[in-house]
């Protein structure tokens, strides 16, 4: 076991022993360094002053990933390289980001600058499907907030200096940098502190159940996305961690011919492609669920296990059917995801048990599956309503309803009694299933808070179930982005 959390900085190897679990990655940097180009704006993982990139070997290649270093823990750097803005220059030639956010006018007060010059880095350093264009670098600065300049020039910027491959010292090195983390790529677990105090990085599933039964008081962190609001905002003391970034196969995914199993540590940013195969609008829900930076550690086992009412991906995957495998010691158990929701901060999860993995059922020739996310902003907002719908079809007649919501309940559920009237519509005739627009009335009992008011919400609700039977029903047009039963039918040999 070792007793010490290690990665790399500016190439050298630094070893973190006596250290508070909640310590995080920016006040390492800031206050123990003294590497104060890397800000502290938000302390909650919105506005991307505090980004910082981990480079780290990801599927036999390094990846260079943004992250908020304001809440992700100084632990959940072990393994990696952590590199920050003043790490970038070549003695006294600018990084190109750097030089080209210069040249374009991409910075007024700079507060913000580091953050944007770090996620702009690792854009340069990704591995892209499409070409660069204007729409790719928004969805990357997503995550960074910036209040002087607007954005132009920034995108500007990230267009003259990411389009092409990165011809930078930090490319030029990886073949030495993968040696030196490999040297760091211990599978002995991580334990820094005592039985009443202390990080752990468990390296198997086995360890992860063992150490797990031993303190079932202990919070378990995936990415820190929630957790490190505990910390800046709360201002909670947790004396005792459990991260799993470390544990071998819980980031796995496995695919069959009628579904995807999501090991808990899949993240978000990993997951999209598989879900967006399911259906295009899970894709494009988790494009909106975050900024880079989030989505990179962020994992969906974490989104369902924190058991918020407006989390974003448990309503799809409820109405997708998902189902969850627990474990507790050496036990698991198999659990449709609307029953693991009890009640607000309740969840069907026994001391000491985990979320292992969640199963996506694909679907069938059929079905026809909707999700729509409904917020105050677009990018880098918590839903005030998240629908999702799944419908069976026989012809235009459903068969089957499945339907969900989150921010509508004190947990993520499914309207039970709109699915019931949902069942024998004809959806060729809207009178047909009216009547289960009104059955929301029955299914929620929704509250006002800042994000919202209760009869908002309510009518919110019956839109976007309005919105799915049209789009579904209806004929394809530039604003339904999939055919419906009648284009099906007329495409039918």
């Amino acid at each position: 076991m070792r007793k010490e959390i290690r990665f790399l900085r500016r190439g050298r190897e630094v070893q973190l022993r006596d250290i508070a679990p909640t310590l995080t990655l920016l006040d390492y940097l800031r206050l123990t360094e003294h590497a104060v180009g890397t800000k502290e704006g938000c302390a909650e993982g919105d506005c991307g002053a505090c980004t910082v990139v981990l480079r780290k070997p990801v599927n036999g290649r390094l990846a260079y990933q943004p992250v908020n270093a304001c809440i992700l823990l100084a632990g959940q750097a072990d393994g990696a390289e952590v590199i920050t803005v003043e790490d970038l220059a070549d003695g006294t030639t600018l990084h190109p980001v750097q030089q080209m956010m210069a040249e374009q006018h991409g910075s007024q007060c700079g507060f913000c600058t580091p953050g944007f010059v770090m996620t702009l880095f690792a854009l340069s350093h990704a591995h892209r499907a499409a070409p660069l264009d204007r729409g790719v670098v928004n969805d990357w600065i997503a995550g960074n907030l910036c209040r002087c300049t607007g954005y132009r020039p920034i995108v500007d910027a990230a267009l003259s200096s990411c389009s092409g491959s990165a011809a930078d010292r930090f490319t030029a090195q990886e073949r030495n940098a993968i040696a030196a983390l490999r040297t760091l790529d211990a599978d002995d677990d991580v334990f820094v502190g005592s039985d009443e105090r202390f990080f752990a990085g468990p390296a198997t599933i086995a360890g992860l159940a063992a150490l797990y039964i031993a303190h079932p008081d202990a919070v378990l962190v995936g990415g820190a996305t929630d957790v490190g609001l505990w910390i800046t905002k709360r201002l909670q003391t947790l004396p005792k961690i459990i991260w799993l970034g470390r544990v071998r196969g819980l980031a796995a995914i496995e695919e069959t011919r009628d579904a995807v199993t999501f090991g808990a540590m899949v993240s978000h940013e990993a997951a999209i492609p598989r879900l967006a195969a399911i259906d295009p609008d899970l894709g494009e829900l988790l494009r909106r669920f975050a900024g880079k930076q989030i989505r990179t550690v962020g994992t969906i086992g974490g989104n369902i296990a924190n058991g918020s009412p407006i989390g974003d991906t448990p309503p799809a995957l409820i109405a997708l059917g998902a189902t969850l495998t627990l474990q507790r010691g050496d036990a698991e158990r198999h659990l449709a995801l609307e029953d693991f929701f009890l009640a607000y901060g309740k969840q069907d999860r026994a001391a000491g048990e985990f979320l292992r993995s969640v199963r996506v059922p694909k679907l069938e020739a059929n079905e026809r599956f909707r999700c729509y996310k409904i917020s105050k902003r677009f990018d880098q907002d918590i839903s005030t309503v998240m629908g999702a719908f799944k419908f069976t079809l026989d012809g235009s007649r459903v068969e089957a309803a499945r339907v969900a919501f989150g921010g509508m309940a004190a947990t993520p559920r499914r309207a039970r009694q709109a699915e019931e009237a949902l069942a024998g519509a004809d959806l060729a005739s809207e009178t047909s299933w009216r009547s289960a627009t009104a059955a929301l009335e029955r299914d929620f009992t929704p509250i006002t808070d800042q994000r919202g008011s209760a009869t908002y919400r309510r009518d919110v609700a019956r839109a976007l179930l309005y919105k799915a039977l049209l789009e579904v029903g209806g004929t394809a047009t530039p604003s339904t982005r999939i055919v419906g039963i009648r284009e099906t039918a007329d495409a039918a040999p």
